[in-house]
């Protein structure tokens, strides 16, 4: 079965904790403490392997969660890490995230990776928050959350040159004879459901990848039949070859034909109409295909030639594969989508005038304070420890938070909401 699109959910490991643990030795008096550290939480990792033609092993993995660090252990042990999971996709593979629609990666090599969803850090054991004044800490960090994200995970074939054309034009049976493709062939509508990929070798001097693509109807472009289906793979080809039915017996006018596929690709995304196209008339075997054609070469015009072929009889197919290849010489790659709407790199400018958290006034004696500062503070600690809880107020304090608020009027007593929780403001 070819899947060339699946909505899942992922999910990354949850860091381990931190630990509270002691030096306990015959000759070690006031062994301090010897809490180690959480391992981080396994990542999610989407990977190419040129070996997958399909989404097919995603169709019925609706989640898929990587393990927890585990917590750390006594003797300044550090928990063990994780273990990533590494999925397999096909070269070719496009990985949205389902909310905002942004890019996170475009998958076109072999072995190629992209980190998804990054696994949490480990919390600190109380190792860490020794001082001088504070030499049996009962404190510890839980560690961070992992990532959750909805992705919708897209495929789109990674090929030269895209045969497209009315369904029964003679697709198939070209890839056939032009490349070790084996395609599915008969005289009916819709024959090819999903694209067939075969490598064209030209005289042992060239070599592209050449895609049958499923026939395209009136209306595919707005999504009739399947028609964004199939328009998808077109997306990525340098050169399009347009197959037309030049034969009586299939009852078609091809300059119809010629102009509606042509209507098609212009209604698509990515101006597919402007890409470099090569018009084919095939099945010139039949009878009355060289007046039909002459007739077509009048109405579309002579800036635009067509070369006749019969894939059946194996003609005419020499001169078609030189001109795929000198258009594909000069022809550069497209690109697929806008540039805004890819995730490539995050900046993160430093700004020392921003606090990174912001508070605000919600009625007359509660107010709010809020950021991913925070939020990640407040993920790691743990509120039954109770010097936890006092660390996590001296954190606060040294950010500024008690200023701000005391700036927007905050009395003693006022209750300060964090997350869930709710504190009363004692001045």
């Amino acid at each position: 079965m070819f899947v060339d699109e699946v909505q899942i959910m992922v999910k990354s490991g949850k860091g381990g904790d931190g630990i509270i643990a002691w030096r306990r030795e015959k000759y070690v008096p006031m062994g301090g403490p010897y809490g180690g550290d959480g391992g981080k939480g396994g990542s999610v990792i989407f990977r190419v392997d040129e070996g997958l033609s399909t989404l097919l092993d995603l169709r019925y993995k609706k989640r898929i969660i990587a393990d927890s660090g585990q917590n750390g252990g006594s003797k300044n042990m550090t928990g063990a890490d994780g273990e990533d999971v590494i999925v397999s996709v096909p070269v070719g593979t496009i990985i949205y995230d389902e909310e905002t629609n942004a890019i996170l990666c475009d998958l076109t090599q072999h072995n190629q990776e992209c980190v998804i969803a990054k696994g949490g850090k480990g919390g600190r054991g109380n190792t860490h928050f020794a001082t001088s004044r504070n030499q049996a800490p009962y404190i510890q960090e839980n560690g961070e959350l992992g990532v959750t994200k909805n992705l919708r995970i897209e495929l789109k074939l990674l090929a030269d040159v895209g045969l497209i054309g009315f369904p029964s034009v003679g697709k198939s049976t070209l890839i056939s004879v032009v490349s070790g493709s084996k395609p599915k062939i008969a005289d009916y509508p819709f024959t090819t459901l999903v694209p067939n990929l075969g490598v064209v070798d030209v005289e042992g001097v060239k070599s592209f990848v050449m895609a049958d693509m499923p026939g395209i109807i009136k209306g595919a472009s707005q999504g009739v039949g399947l028609g964004l289906q199939f328009l998808r793979h077109i997306e990525r080809t340098r050169v399009i070859v347009h197959i037309i039915d030049i034969s009586e017996a299939s009852g078609r006018d091809p300059y119809d034909d010629y102009l509606a596929i042509n209507h098609e690709l212009a209604e698509y995304r990515f101006q597919l109409s402007q890409r470099p196209q090569i018009v084919v008339a095939n099945k010139m075997d039949t009878s009355g295909a060289e007046e039909r054609l002459q007739k077509l070469q009048s109405q579309i015009g002579t800036d635009i030639k067509i070369i006749p072929i019969s894939a059946l009889t194996k003609t005419g197919l020499k001169p078609l594969l030189h001109a795929i290849v000198d258009l594909l010489d000069k022809t550069p790659l497209f690109n697929i989508y806008e540039d805004s709407d890819v995730v490539d790199e995050v900046l993160y400018d430093f700004d020392p005038t921003d606090p990174g958290f912001t508070v605000r006034q919600l009625s007359d004696h509660l107010f709010e304070a809020f950021g991913p500062r925070i939020t990640r503070m407040f993920q790691k600690t743990r509120f039954g420890n109770e010097e936890s809880i006092k660390h996590l107020s001296r954190c606060l304090r040294r950010m500024g938070v008690d200023d701000e608020l005391r700036k927007i009027n905050i009395k003693n007593g006022d209750t300060v909401r964090i997350i869930d929780y709710e504190f009363e403001f004692i001045d």
